[in-house]
């Protein structure tokens, strides 16, 4: 039996030991999984429905409970875990109200009568990274439980403890047995049998953009189907005719929050070259005003970082010639701290600028015009969210619609809503998540002709 010890990332201290799932306690899952999902589709759809807003109940019910756990183990301020308990909840109640709304069509043909149906896949790999794990968890599992397919879920080798919880959870709700199997272990064992097994007929990854291309060339072998999330390098754009006040003060929860381990953190400011300095100005005291600390304590803002590498190679990202701005706080003494860190690159080749820190470290350079601010926020490999700040609404449509990213907020850094689609362009990902189709992603489109003469 191989084991693995839960660390707490703003203590240092073991918080849990939990035993991994080796390779062939996934295939037993697997094969677990593949005769549930034979019954757990016959589920009529109603039925289905209540059994997930049960399952919401029961996280309800346990939100303290998880939201606690979620601080010792990911360092997660309690405001956020709290929160992101939440989203887990209410994303499985939006996701009740899928199977009877997953509708075929009826389509006029000469001869007959034509119908769709959209029928579960079988069984789902879900493969959660550490920086959320339970709602990201939830947008993979929920709507494919809602399609009636069975899930197997891999949690993150570092955060394990609230996925663990929530297949006990989803058990005690009514879940009949195996439909839903949480697998903690490593990804080069769990994560790639999801990949080869060909029992798991889609695999749902979120995470780097370096493993996720390995995930979906590992796919490709069963044409098997793959949804990804993956990195960002968002742009915050800043107009000189926008709020700078509400714009500066808002921008470092925009890129600061879980202590910039988001794949949405908008960590490059582009502010309009005539408002740069003032700009500047006013983002000092609000980054130095970010409270960083006890992750357990109300008040605070910001956590550590989620491991000692993870630590190393943030700070990493800063060369001796790199120009820092400012600073702000961090504790002193046990923790992986790193303080809200504000740059100003000197080249757009800088590495700050181009690659993903996922880390509180964030670029701040100058444009010209809107040409130049689009220019400026495409160029990147990466396309996943970003903000824009302007109180002139054609520019907001126009810049909206001219950055390649899959979700863009005007005068606000709001990502993700459940009830709409959330997902990536060029390297940040494929498919989307959440949103009312979300259920569809996990089924296939059947149709069926009858003729009538």
């Amino acid at each position: 039996m191989t084991t693995t010890e839960v660390i707490n990332p703003a203590t240092e201290k073991v918080v849990a030991t939990v035993e991994l799932v080796d390779a062939a306690g996934t295939d037993a899952a697997i094969e677990r999984a593949q005769r549930a999902a034979k019954d757990w589709r016959e589920v009529a759809p109603g039925d289905r429905a209540r059994i997930l807003r049960r399952f919401a109940e029961a996280i309800d019910a346990n939100l303290e409970e998880l939201a606690q756990l979620e601080v010792a183990n990911a360092g997660h301020t309690i405001g956020n875990a709290r929160w992101e308990a939440g989203n887990a909840r209410d994303v499985l109640h939006f996701a009740a109200g899928m199977p009877e709304r997953l509708l075929g069509n009826q389509i006029p043909v000469a001869g007959g009568v034509d119908i769709t149906f959209h029928e579960p896949l079988g069984v789902v790999g879900v493969i959660v990274p550490w920086n959320f794990p339970m709602p990201i968890a939830a947008w993979g599992f929920a709507p494919a439980l809602a399609a009636g397919n069975a899930v197997v879920l891999k949690p993150a080798e570092l955060t394990p403890l609230t996925a663990i919880r929530l297949g006990e959870l989803a058990l005690q709700a009514g879940l009949p047995e195996y439909v839903f199997q949480v697998l903690p272990g490593k990804g080069s064992v769990v994560g790639q049998r999801f990949v080869t097994h060909p029992g798991v007929r889609k695999v749902v990854f979120t995470g780097s953009t370096e493993v996720g291309k390995q995930i979906m060339a590992g796919c490709a072998d069963q044409v098997k189907r793959v949804t990804l999330e993956l990195g960002g390098k968002s742009a915050n754009i800043v107009f000189a005719d926008a709020d700078l006040e509400r714009a500066a003060a808002t921008a470092p929860y925009g890129v600061f929050d879980n202590a910039g381990q988001d794949c949405c953190a908008r960590s490059r400011i582009l502010v309009q070259r005539s408002v740069f300095d003032r700009f500047l100005e006013l983002l000092e005291p609000a980054v130095q005003g970010v409270r960083v600390g006890d992750p357990a304590a109300d008040a605070t803002e910001m956590g550590p970082l989620i491991s000692a590498a993870h630590r190393d190679r943030v700070a990493g990202f800063l060369e001796p010639s790199t120009k820092v701005a400012f600073t702000g706080a961090m504790p002193e003494g046990p923790g992986f701290w790193y303080p809200p860190t504000v740059v100003l690159p000197d080249a757009p080749t800088d590495r700050v600028l181009t690659e993903e820190i996922f880390g509180p470290v964030v670029a701040v350079l100058p444009f010209d015009d809107e040409a130049d601010a689009v220019r400026i926020a495409n160029d990147t490999e990466y396309g996943l969210s970003g903000s824009i700040w302007t109180n002139d609404v054609g520019r907001a449509l126009r810049v909206s619609r001219g950055v390649e990213a899959g979700n863009l907020s005007v005068n606000s850094h709001s990502s993700v809503r459940y009830w709409t689609p959330f997902g990536g362009y060029k390297q940040s990902g494929l498919g989307r998540e959440l949103g009312p189709d979300a259920a569809l992603a996990f089924t296939e489109t059947k149709n069926v002709f009858i003729a009538t003469q």
